[in-house]
């Protein structure tokens, strides 16, 4: 009888620590899984910390550059020719700056041996070829320079801007005297009739887009031009010399090329100045 009680008594103590020792290993892996979750969380508030502290202080240099042009400028593109497809009739005068002033109006001076000859130019119009002629006048680019090529038919135009004086038409500059960078065409007179009237003063390029340099072409009488080439300006005053020029007739010179010549009765441009913009 004693010893079918003690079994009894030795089972219900094994059970009840069998169910003490569970209990345990259910409160020790409660505890463990709380201590994990809280330590997670900690982690958590730690990086979000330091992650807002490093954008607060110092974020602004990991920010992609946005900088755009200033207020009331262009974003401009001057592309240099490289070195080795420059021929010597390339002037290398650096580049200009990509900002470039888009308001005011500025007043062309074209000092030649015949007289004064004057444009106004729009840089609203014109922002980028405007800042690249200014910069060419500040180096002296056009200064003792000739006027080398006159069309007395059909388009009507007295080009300069070559300081080699070799190019030889309103549509090949390239591989003629020019500065050492071209620029995209802007300004296009695409919804003008004609294109080029009187008293336009226009840039020369080769033909190809983008092409743009230093030489530009009076227009003496209204022009059937191809909308391709950057309206600069307008011409003032001496429009009546570069009329007596084309009176006096062109050597031909460049007739089964382009058509034109040499003029007979030479222009020197002695100066060319950009005035600050007003306006």
């Amino acid at each position: 009888m004693t010893s079918t009680r003690e079994r009894q008594r030795a089972a219900a103590r094994a059970r009840l620590e069998k169910e003490m020792a569970e209990r345990a290993a259910k409160a020790r892996k409660r505890r463990q899984t709380t201590a994990i979750v809280s330590a997670g969380a900690a982690l958590v508030l730690v990086v979000a910390g330091t992650v807002w502290l490093a954008v607060s202080l110092g974020g602004d240099d990991d920010k992609p550059d946005t900088t755009t042009a200033a207020p009331g400028a262009s974003e401009c593109v001057y592309n240099a020719v490289p070195t080795e497809q420059r021929p010597p009739q390339i002037k290398d005068v650096g580049l200009p700056g990509n900002q470039q002033s888009a308001t005011g109006v500025q007043t062309m001076t074209i000092d030649t041996n015949l007289g004064p000859i004057t444009a106004k130019v729009d840089r609203s119009l014109v922002p980028c070829t405007a800042g690249s002629f200014t910069y060419l006048a500040e180096k002296n680019f056009f200064d003792n320079t000739k006027c080398h090529r006159l069309v007395t038919e059909g388009i009507k135009v007295l080009q300069c801007g070559d300081p080699s004086a070799t190019g030889n038409g309103w549509r090949d500059t390239d591989g003629q005297g020019g500065p050492s960078y071209r620029l995209p065409e802007e300004n296009l007179p695409t919804d003008k009739r004609p294109p080029y009237p009187e008293g336009v003063i226009a840039m020369a390029n080769s033909g190809q887009p983008g092409s743009t340099g230093s030489q530009f072409f009076i227009v003496y009488g209204d022009s059937p031009l191809d909308p391709a080439y950057t309206v600069l300006g307008t011409i003032t005053g001496g429009l009546d010399l570069v009329k007596d020029v084309a009176k006096a007739g062109d050597d031909g010179a460049f007739a089964q090329q382009a058509g034109g010549g040499h003029p007979k009765k030479e222009v020197i441009i002695k100066d060319l100045a950009m005035s600050n913009p007003q306006g």
